[in-house]
């Protein structure tokens, strides 16, 4: 298997001339990175003007392996093969390395870049990306992988110190400036200045004040991200908390794959990457699944398209709990702990769960829980802005006096655990501590029940206080402040969370009710319809279009396998193909409508260019029809898309062809016609769309509308 390694984006607040001279100074040998015996120049190659200076090296690395896998390897050290690129005039420095060491064992790439900062250019950014692929290593491939990676991520941050030593030596030494690259002809009329270095206080950053956190009292800069598709090292630390380098790289390759996969239709008619949810989103389901990359984008995938199947983006602007709820559900928001995490107090023993459930529905109840779920995230990132570090998390507080044998009322239990699965697979990492305080005897029945739906991470922030064991030290004064403990649990703080207590029967609805009221069903009906995609069986929609220049919009995933989209314009009315009896199967959605005796360009016609989309990509998009009349929207299972280009097709284009598993595909669609005077371009800027990143991404770019129609034929 191959490891990847890919850096956030470092800033160094010098100038790249400055850094260019520190970097310099770690050869031949640098004492600071002991793994580094020294180099030898290969070839050194200067342009006449000297505005690009070509360099290759061969390194000699130390590698800390045991002695024994060195004895049966045959070898002491290990050399690379580094080829760097300085372009003065650009102001950039490639580095390409590869192991010349057993190259036909292992292969190893990096590479590493230098450039100027975009918003500023007195600073300088560095990125680093890496590869490792052991083929074969006299059995011990997994020993030798686990030493590599071990000792690349250790050097890794290593690396910036080296460069921020080598700088202070220069200022030390006096070199506080130095000149950029000019050409030849220019050097003569060319004065040169004395700029001053400030190391430590970028006087420029200061005075922009427009980037500075208002709660920010140190009078540093906020960091900044030199690109919006990239993370820097100062930003990830600040709002995302301290990562490893490998944790770094997830977060960074995942969020890669969202913008990849995740994508829109621009104004030129290009497919392009949408708004991503929010880095503290993502860095949740890692966290979640152990950085284990696949496990998390799975986890992540999942979730995003339930909130977009379900509407969960808009609870906290549709859901409006009934009165009653406000005053039985004896739950609420007070203050925030010791470590600035939002605080939900919960008396649970106070609460009649039966009569919840019997007047509201598992439903209604399961929409109240996500809310206090969507809130709890809000106010996470308010926190992490008032006080100045990253707050991911909240805590809950639940009070368990008044807990009896009528909480464990089977339809009541079945409820909650239902939730626990919901909040387990879609808020993941959001609870920071839960303390459990008056825990009564029947607790351990009820934690018997729900225990095993709450994975190990989770219940290893439960604490347990049964009786008056959470007063004094050791108790509920180790995470809350004195001065907001609530005052039915000894404190001085009114708390104003409902007491609860029996909802009255008559608030109390029938079965037929409660499937009759206006909720929309967060497991039963959705905006969205999913249809199953089999080879040699396409699924196929028709949308019958009154007026010319109305537009068409689509929003669909695929969630399973790789699949070809299509828009067709029909002149004959299509009729629903007799479905074989293998794609008729109980739960199946699959309907072919274009006949096979249908000739393309007599009877139908292409009005978009094929779109391939591959498994996980969520795709938005539009088309503005000139004339009235039928038009089909198809998905089949991908294979080769013909094309009067004579380009070679891509190898993982030829193999995804060949892999499609059971020849089986889902996707979850969602389409609407608008007039052409009430489009504004994007699906999310529709009220009566809905994508699943609204809320989860500062800001959501979609797709544009698309003027193809060059292959209407009439």
């Amino acid at each position: 298997m191959v490891q990847k390694y890919q850096s956030p984006v470092r800033v160094y607040k010098y100038s790249f001339e400055m850094v260019m001279a520190a970097y310099e100074k770690r050869f031949p040998t640098c004492p600071q990175i002991p793994v580094f015996l020294g180099s030898e120049v290969l070839s050194d190659v200067t342009t006449e003007d000297g505005s690009l200076h070509v360099i290759e090296r061969s390194c000699k690395l130390n590698v800390d392996a045991p002695r024994l896998l060195k004895k049966i390897a045959g070898v002491e050290y290990v050399y690379f093969i580094q080829k760097n690129t300085l372009d003065w005039k650009d102001r950039t420095l490639l580095i390409e390395a590869h192991n010349e060491t057993f190259a036909s064992r292992v292969t190893v790439i990096e590479t590493c870049s230098y450039s100027v900062h975009p918003e500023n250019e007195d600073w300088t950014c560095f990125e680093q990306s890496a590869s490792l692929d052991i083929k074969s290593f006299f059995g011990f491939e997994n020993t030798v992988e686990k030493i590599a990676m071990k000792q690349y991520t250790a050097n890794i941050k290593r690396g910036k110190e080296v460069i921020e030593y080598y700088l202070n030596e220069l200022i030390a030494e006096g070199i506080t400036d130095i000149p950029r690259w000019v050409p030849p002809e220019k050097r003569a009329l060319v004065k040169p200045v004395a700029r001053p270095c400030t190391p430590r206080l970028d006087l420029d950053c200061l005075s922009q004040s427009s980037t500075k956190d208002p709660n920010n009292l140190s009078g540093a800069a906020e960091p900044t991200t030199p690109d919006a598709d990239k993370l820097d090292a100062d930003y990830i630390e600040r709002y995302l908390g301290q990562l490893t380098p490998m944790q770094e790289s997830c977060l960074i390759q995942l969020r890669q794959w969202l913008q990849e996969t995740h994508k829109g239709k621009s104004e030129a008619g290009e497919w392009k990457a949408e708004k991503i949810p929010k880095d503290e989103h993502i860095l949740r389901f890692l966290r979640a699944r152990d950085f284990n990359m696949d496990k998390a984008r799975e986890m992540l995938c999942q979730s995003l398209t339930w909130r977009k199947q379900y509407q969960v983006d808009y609870i906290l602007e549709t859901w409006r709990p009934p009165a009653f709820l406000e005053e039985y559900y004896a739950g609420g928001w007070h203050f925030h702990d010791r470590n600035g995490r939002p605080l939900y107090i919960l008396r649970l023993g106070q609460m009649d769960t039966k009569g919840l459930v019997k007047a509201l529905g598992e439903e209604a109840l399961l929409r109240h829980v996500l809310s206090i779920n969507e809130e709890g995230q809000k106010r996470c990132e308010e926190n992490t802005k008032i006080f100045g570090r990253p707050i991911t998390s909240w805590t809950c507080l639940v009070d368990l006096e008044g807990l009896n044998m009528r909480h464990l009322w089977r339809p009541g239990v079945k409820a909650l655990l239902r939730i626990i699965e919901v909040v387990e697979a879609n808020y993941p990492e959001t609870l920071g501590r839960l303390l459990i305080v008056r825990a009564p005897r029947v607790f351990p029945v009820l934690w018997t029940l729900v225990s095993p739906f709450i994975n190990d991470n989770t219940r290893q922030k439960f604490l347990v206080y049964s009786g008056n064991n959470y007063q004094g030290v050791g108790g509920l004064v180790d995470y809350i402040d004195k001065e907001i403990i609530p005052d039915f649990l000894g404190g001085d703080c009114l708390c104003n969370v409902p007491e609860g207590g029996l909802v009255p029967k008559s608030f109390y609805q029938t079965e037929e009710e409660l499937e009759n009221s206006d909720h929309i069903k967060l497991w039963t009906e959705t905006i969205y319809q999913s249809a199953h995609v089999f080879k040699g069986a396409p699924h196929e929609i028709v949308i019958e279009i009154l007026e010319g220049s109305s537009v068409i919009t689509w929003d669909f995933d695929i969630l399973k396998g790789d699949l070809v989209f299509n828009i067709f314009h029909s002149k004959r009315s299509p009729q629903t193909a007799k479905k074989d009896p293998a794609t008729s199967a109980p739960g199946v959605n699959n309907v072919q409508l274009i006949d096979k005796s249908w000739v393309l360009g007599v009877d139908y016609s292409m009005v978009e260019s094929p779109l391939m989309c591959r498994e996980g990509e969520s795709i938005q998009g539009s088309h503005i029809t000139r004339w009235p009349g039928l038009y089909i929207l198809q998905w089949k299972v991908a294979g080769h898309i013909s094309s009067t280009s004579t380009a070679i097709p891509r190898v993982d284009d030829v193999l995804a062809s060949l892999q499609v598993s059971s020849h089986k595909c889902k996707v979850m669609y969602y389409t609407e016609v608008l007039a052409s005077e009430d489009f504004r371009g994007s699906m999310t800027s529709l009220e009566s769309c809905h994508s699943g990143f609204s809320q989860l991404s500062a800001g959501t770019t979609s797709s544009s509308q698309s003027q193809s129609s060059s292959l209407v034929s009439r």
